[in-house]
């Protein structure tokens, strides 16, 4: 999601409405023959593609885990098995409790003292939580999309049959109150009676309060949150708990702490249940909602895993949010704070009055994470935070911000308990953290606006404070480029963004909507990439580029491929049928060009878990994650028809594939490309025996024949 989505509170919204089944079904029709012709664009004088596959295409909606999504999926293909919470015996396919509910039991705990990562005193809840509301009261008066030509003149990346939706599925309810259309949650006292665990977002009759087309609130999603809410610590390890995380601290991390405070005091009534009264974190046990496709949800995305093939052990590559998250996919790695002046490792502002030839911001922030607790509080962070006050044309002083960290150091906040984790697993993990390089764990733009102008250095009352500056650090496109296999980057209203480089269009109706998301696009914070005024123009389109390149044949070899903030699929201010319809727009496009179609790799996926639970294994590769387990569909001529791989993979992943597929060396010597394909024993084929090892998606593919199907 763009940075500015955090400033404006999520402020698109949407009215109630229901999806009509005949919709649904016009959703469900695979995609028709085309008579377009596809050329193969490996680059004029690069290397040429290993397999069948001459183009990949890797799209990224937004902030949903495996288990939310494919909670109750059943395979399709008879001998193929899945991991999920009906698999383990956590929900039944009417997504009630099942006999092993009590294995996704949630608990509070105490953390009062410094952080942990696996907090003690821990009490099973009874009930869950309240999950509060989320996502707008009304689209024609939240978003002012209040028709058909409304929808179409702002958004231009959905199929045709989808656009709809953008009319539909608001809550009906205002505030950060209890979730009431959600089974087991009241508008009255007492507002749950949910179980302490998982629970099924939607109502299984279409009429009722909760259907699959809602609205819904978003859990938390930082770095150091998930790893608190994994609850990991090597005495936990068993044949279990391979990872050493229980996993069952999701919804007391989302009411104790949140999505963070940036350094303000905790309010004198704050309470971690909801009352008319109290000041909350504003989401109580959102994380534990899933979807019901056993009943109906997720209708496209469930056709893609039955047509074609699916991951149930791809994860997110880092802990915590879209930022970090997306920066893994392009760099695969982390990046960190310099000096601009020097190009070296240096502290962030610290506790440091900043922005002062601009009176209307200027402010103290502190940049740097802190996640112990206030003193006096239960799990209440000094430190933690998107950074608060003024920007995006809003006046204020500024202030907190944590988000990065020196993990190199044990002395700083937060830093030992992961460090001690990692050092104590069965097979030791390095931290991979460069000495007094402060990494950038949490979402801050990026630092090129899509212009190539410098965003670090514009202190533009209409600018942000909390950006990162530019950086020189290597990226999948340098690789390309210097093999000379052709790449892309489509972004949803980059031509928006492009006259609009502070967003002040950001959620207008229109010709002249921008919701661009400038941190899910990795170019944007490198200096060899933004500052080329060649590679600015040719390589970094819109959308509306992707659909005429795949028309007429001239895709290129590599496409990253983002939806904007009104079909990204992020819970509140998106939901997952508008992203199903931008995934079938690509797919259906591709599949209409048949000679392209018969080179072509497609990766469905999203930036990451959006803090939602998930059942599976996680492992720790370094400092930085893995986190939970998302989805990843591979869709090609070339995909086993309905197979689950099992293999373990991530973000990365996606890279490893372009490289085996183009022969292509790694990004650089700590990038996490350099890691092997996992070894698995037959009794659990999740957890590599050669740890940290994660795959390159090759076996997705079947190169032997291919399958051709509607």
């Amino acid at each position: 999601m763009s940075v500015k989505r955090f400033a404006s509170q999520v402020r698109q919204s949407a009215r109630v409405g229901l999806a009509s089944l005949v919709m649904f079904e016009m959703i469900l029709a695979g995609p028709m023959a085309g008579s377009a012709q596809a050329k193969e664009h490996d680059g004029e004088s690069g290397k040429q593609a290993r397999t069948p596959i001459k183009h990949v295409i890797v799209i990224v909606g937004e902030n949903r885990s495996f288990d939310h999504l494919f909670a109750t999926y059943q395979p399709a293909k008879r001998g193929e098995t899945v991991n999920n919470l009906l698999s383990e015996g956590i929900v039944n396919a009417d997504g009630k409790p099942g006999s092993n509910y009590a294995s996704a039991h949630q608990f509070s705990a105490v953390d009062s003292s410094t952080y942990e990562i696996a907090p003690t005193g821990k009490t099973l809840y009874s009930p869950l939580p309240a999950p509060l509301n989320g996502g707008p009261t009304d689209v024609c008066k939240n978003n002012g999309i209040c028709t058909l030509g409304d929808a179409t003149s702002s958004e231009q990346g959905l199929a045709e049959e989808y656009y709809a939706f953008m009319l539909t599925g608001g809550t009906g309810l205002s505030g950060k109150v209890p979730d009431s259309r959600i089974s087991g949650v009241s508008a009255t006292a007492p507002y749950s009676t949910l179980l302490p665990g998982p629970f099924q977002l939607t109502n299984a009759n279409t009429t009722d309060t909760f259907p699959y087309d809602s609205y819904a609130a978003s859990p938390v999603h930082r770095f150091y949150q998930m790893f608190q809410q994994l609850d990991c610590d090597a005495s936990y390890v068993s044949k279990k708990h391979p990872d050493g995380c229980l996993k069952d601290l999701f919804a007391w991390t989302e009411v104790t702490e949140g999505a963070g405070q940036n350094g303000q005091p905790q309010p004198s009534n704050f309470s971690t249940d909801y009352s008319p009264t109290a000041k909350t974190t504003g989401e109580g046990a959102t994380s534990m909602g899933f979807y019901n496709m056993a009943q109906g949800d997720a209708p496209y995305t469930k056709y893609l895993a039955d047509n074609y093939a699916l991951s149930d052990n791809y994860h997110q590559p880092a802990k915590g949010g879209t930022g970090l998250d997306s920066i893994m996919l392009f760099f695969g790695d982390a990046i960190w704070f310099y000096d601009p002046n020097s190009t070296t490792p240096f502290l962030p502002p610290h506790n440091e009055l900043i922005w002062t030839d601009n009176p209307a911001l200027a402010g103290t922030v502190d940049e740097v994470e802190n996640p112990n607790p206030q003193p006096g509080t239960n799990n209440y962070w000094i430190e933690d935070g998107y950074g608060g006050g003024g920007g995006f044309g809003f006046p204020g002083a500024v202030f907190g911000g944590g988000s990065y960290t020196n993990c190199s150091d044990p002395a700083q906040p937060g830093v030992r308990p992961i460090l001690n984790y990692l050092a104590s697993l069965p097979r030791p993990i390095k931290p991979n953290c460069d000495p007094g390089h402060y990494y950038l764990l949490n979402n801050y733009a990026p630092g090129y606006f899509s212009d190539g102008t410098d965003a670090y250095t514009d202190h533009s009352t209409n600018n942000t404070p909390f950006t990162i500056p530019p950086t020189t650090q290597r990226s999948i496109g340098d690789v390309l480029i210097e093999n000379h296999v052709s790449w892309k980057g489509y972004n949803d209203q980059w031509d928006a963004y492009l006259n609009d480089k502070y967003q002040l269009n950001y959620g207008v109706v229109g010709p002249n909507s921008d919701q661009y998301c400038n941190i899910c696009n990795g170019f944007n914070y490198q200096t060899q990439i933004m500052t080329n005024a060649q590679i600015l123009n040719n390589n970094l389109k819109d959308v509306t580029d992707l659909y005429a390149d795949i028309a007429s044949g001239n895709l290129p070899a590599v496409s990253f491929v983002k939806p904007s903030g009104w079909v990204d699929g992020h819970p509140a201010s998106s939901k997952w049928d508008l992203f199903e319809g931008f995934a079938k727009k690509v797919v259906d496009a591709v599949h209409s060009n048949p000679e392209l179609w018969d080179t072509t790799a497609i990766f469905i996926t999203v930036d990451e878990g959006g803090g939602y639970f998930d059942s599976g294994y996680v492992q720790s590769l370094d400092y930085f994650g893995d986190g939970t387990r998302i989805p990843l569909l591979a869709v090609s001529k070339w995909a086993k028809p309905g197979h689950i791989s099992h293999s373990y993979t991530d973000h990365v992943s996606v890279l490893k594939f372009i490289e085996r597929n183009w022969n292509l060396p790694a990004i650089s010597g700590r990038s996490r490309d350099n890691l092997p394909n996992p070894k698995a024993d037959g009794d659990n084929p999740y957890v590599p025996t050669n740890t940290p090892a994660i795959g390159d998606l090759f076996d997705l593919f079947d190169f032997g024949g291919g399958h051709d199907r509607q």
